[in-house]
């Protein structure tokens, strides 16, 4: 019998408009192989080019998750449930999103709504199951659109994904786990965007404290600085093993111990 896994794949580590306009870096979101189901978060720019060429088969998702409806997290959302659903022909799988990724300015076509099995809206305190995988929206984030990140529970881990905001004091406390992720956007905070900053990232991980740590999403100014030069100076200052993801890149959360 195959032993169980919990599996992230990075189809892309893109974060802010230039690095994933111009394709530094990929902007494909991720993939979750938890046990025997199938996640796909945040399918931005070419998400399906990258699921295909990492020989994921989009029509094995179980679930499609999104974070919030701006374009590098969401413009393959709709080829992806397509996908999914067989060309539309296959009533299957659960798409969750935020209430205004529906409407009234749709980013996932009226059309398309009705593919999947089920379309859940996500909220602030929102708990959601699919199959043996639960997962949170546990704090409404501080940025332009209604954004949340996630708790993910697997029969086997805990880990959170911090996906974008701006940086506030309770932040830390709504996320646990043996795994972070965050998005890191950009290198030092004070800019007039809402998004997290690597010093901001490094008090967060002091404060949750997880076994690792994985930095992505990264701005221009985060890529020029070479984060995975970045990740490894975090794990001296803070005695936490933290990784930058790379795309392509996969973490059998088996490795936390």
């Amino acid at each position: 019998m195959a032993e169980v896994s919990d599996v992230i794949t990075f189809l892309g580590t893109a974060g802010a408009r230039f690095v994933v306009t111009r394709q530094f870096l990929a902007s494909g979101g991720a993939w979750l192989s938890l046990g025997d189901t199938q996640l796909l978060l945040d399918p931005g720019p070419g998400c399906l080019v990258q699921a295909t060429k990492r020989k994921l088969d989009p029509s094995k998702l179980d679930a499609i998750i999104l974070s919030h409806r701006h374009l590098d997290h969401c413009g393959d959302i709709n080829i992806m449930i397509e996908a999914m659903t067989g060309g539309g022909m296959k009533k299957r799988g659960v798409v969750f999103a935020p209430a205004d990724a529906l409407n009234p300015d749709p980013v996932i076509l009226s059309y398309l709504q009705e593919k999947p099995e089920k379309v859940e809206i996500l909220s602030e305190g929102g708990h959601y199951k699919v199959d043996d995988i639960y997962f949170e929206t546990p704090i409404k984030h501080h940025h332009p659109v209604e954004t949340y990140g996630f708790v993910f529970r697997t029969p086997r881990h805990t880990f959170s994904w911090i996906t974008d905001t701006r940086y506030f004091d309770s932040l830390p406390h709504y996320y646990t786990g043996d795994l972070l992720i965050i998005n890191v956007v950009r290198l030092n905070p004070g800019a007039p965007v809402d998004h997290l900053s690597l010093p901001e990232a490094k008090q967060i991980i002091e404060e949750i404290k997880p076994s690792a740590a994985i930095l992505t999403h990264f701005g221009m100014t985060m890529w020029r600085a070479k984060p995975w030069e970045l990740a490894r100076k975090l794990t001296d200052e803070t005695g936490i093993s933290v990784i930058a993801a790379r795309d392509g890149m996969r973490f059998d959360l088996a490795k936390l111990g």
